[in-house]
């Protein structure tokens, strides 16, 4: 069982939504400091002036542009000052949009910053370099798990998490490390990232069918927020993890290895 008490975290995209419940839970579960990255600083601002009224000096709210390779080295090297180190980062920023206008900078808030604070993460926690050890929860989704031909490119970008990370747990990169690395798979929660879906689907087609499926399934913030907590309590390293219709937290890494294993067998 990990503890969460005395913890400092880093989460991006944490201003609203989904980010912004995890930060409350957090403090309100122990942690000692909470970093909220995000790009809107009056919105990050306002939501870090209220924590602190609860939880005194223990929040701080860092302006970055996740797909800004200087904004990214920026905020976590301010991050790591301020509180000396940092034992958990949740990378959760993310855009849902195949629109031809939007898919590009998509695939770079929700797969390349993450990479990006993942390989920094790695970088400043590991034992066998002098770090402390900690945990990195890369939040993918049950778009990387179905095919969505609403949302391609989203897909691609979440399954790209699920595999990186799973890639970069591999034995024995926690009993080197010390470092863990956990991947949450939510499905549809009730978020803005959800508002005006059909605005931002490649193939419009498909997306009032995909849009009116969603919706009865839809799960609680609450839920979600409640099973990256038992994940990130009770998860082991390269673990995945589902979320969905408010149902409890499955741990689903042995459905996932049974297929690549299979796969495996038909290359070597």
């Amino acid at each position: 069982m990990w503890d969460i008490k005395d913890k400092t975290f880093l989460i991006t995209g944490g201003a609203s939504g989904l980010g912004a419940q995890y930060a409350k839970t957090f403090l309100q579960l122990g942690a000692k400091k909470v970093a909220i990255l995000d790009v809107a600083e009056s919105v990050g601002v306002s939501f870090v002036t209220l924590l602190n009224e609860t939880y005194p000096g223990k929040a701080v709210f860092i302006k970055c542009d996740v797909s800004n390779e200087d904004d990214i080295k920026s905020a976590f090297h301010k991050a790591l000052k301020d509180f000396q180190r940092l034992d958990v980062i949740i990378n959760n920023a993310g855009i849902m949009s195949d629109s031809p206008d939007l898919w590009r900078k998509s695939c770079e808030v929700s797969w390349q910053g993450l990479v990006s604070f993942t390989m920094k993460g790695v970088e400043s926690m590991r034992t066998d370099e002098g770090g402390a050890g900690g945990t990195i929860i890369n939040i993918a989704s049950t778009a990387a798990i179905f095919k969505l031909p609403t949302m391609p490119v989203y897909c691609g970008s979440k399954m790209a998490v699920l595999h990186f990370s799973q890639s970069l747990a591999e034995p024995p990169f926690f009993e080197r490390t010390g470092v863990r690395i956990l991947t949450m798979c939510p499905g549809p929660t009730d978020t803005p990232l959800l508002h005006n879906l059909l605005d931002r689907a490649f193939d419009k087609k498909f997306a009032e069918e995909f849009y009116a499926a969603t919706q009865p399934n839809t799960q609680k913030v609450e839920s979600a927020v409640n099973a990256v907590v038992k994940m990130y309590k009770e998860g082991d390293c390269g673990s995945i993890w589902l979320s969905a219709k408010n149902k409890p937290a499955q741990d689903i890494t042995d459905t996932f290895k049974n297929i690549f294993n299979d796969l495996a067998k038909l290359i070597l």
